[in-house]
């Protein structure tokens, strides 16, 4: 069973981990480096989604790549943590979200491994983005440890590094966004095309512009999540000691595909 946990720097404690290791993946899209260890005999990766130092801004993250590695290390679940400004009032700094759904508001990404060159079109099937059964552990662990978390949220991911406006805020509400961040797209649907499980935890760290009554800073957020850190840990690690070693689960089939059809 080999899992990896995909967030930022600071969710990542070596303690936590045996044999630790850093290890450096060749993929068609690039080289990744990350961090390997054993868990309660479980390989466990940590991948630092913004790179060492969190230097690699949202919409320059080479997300293909990052799959890719897990992917070629044979990782079959992932989960991931984000941070979001929160769009929901019942959804208050502090809080933590079990992700279900998002909505796609990127622009120049690249977002999938399918580009037709193989001379086939594949069309994913994405009426449930973050494997259910990793949901379903997210949650129960947060109440084995009397963490509050969300069961679910609408994660509305945008292209950044600029934050959003407050018009953009009222649009993202009003088509049933809960929470928006700069992250979990493509990540989210490039694992589900690798045929990984893939869940997230969000962190809500502020109140999205225009609901906020100051402004937005990124020391906001580093601060709010710095408060988390400890019981973001503690979840995600009871969630690689609970799953189980062959579940099988519909996030591993191969998407389907379809030939190209000439039309005159």
């Amino acid at each position: 069973m080999k899992v990896a946990i995909i967030g930022g720097t600071g969710v990542y404690d070596p303690s936590m981990l045996k044999e630790v290791q850093t290890l450096t993946v060749e993929t068609p899209y690039g080289q990744v480096e990350l961090s390997a260890g054993a868990y309660l005999g479980r390989d466990v990766y940590f991948l630092p989604r913004h790179g060492s130092g969190h230097s690699v801004p949202p919409h320059k993250i080479n997300y293909r790549a990052n799959i890719s590695a897990l992917k070629e290390l044979g990782v079959c679940c992932v989960v991931s943590t984000s941070a979001v400004g929160s769009l929901n009032k019942d959804m208050k700094p502090g809080d933590l979200v079990a992700v279900d759904q998002f909505i796609d508001f990127t622009k120049g990404r690249a977002s999938t491994f399918y580009d037709g060159e193989d001379g086939k079109v594949v069309h994913t099937d994405f009426s449930e983005p973050y494997c259910p059964y990793l949901r379903k552990l997210l949650l129960e662990a947060a109440k084995n440890l009397g963490v509050s978390m969300h069961q679910k949220g609408c994660y509305v991911c945008t292209e950044g590094p600029r934050f959003e406006t407050p018009a953009e805020i009222r649009m993202f509400q009003y088509m049933g966004g809960d929470i928006v961040g700069m992250t979990n797209v493509p990540e989210v649907v490039l694992a589900g095309e690798a045929g990984m499980c893939y869940a997230t935890v969000a962190v809500v760290t502020n109140w999205a512009a225009g609901i906020s009554s100051t402004r937005l800073t990124h020391q906001e957020v580093v601060d709010s999540m710095n408060d988390s850190l400890d019981s973001i840990r503690k979840i995600l690690f009871q969630v690689i000691e609970s799953v189980e070693e062959d579940r099988d689960c519909n996030c591993r089939r191969a998407p389907d595909a379809v030939e190209v059809q000439e039309h005159d």
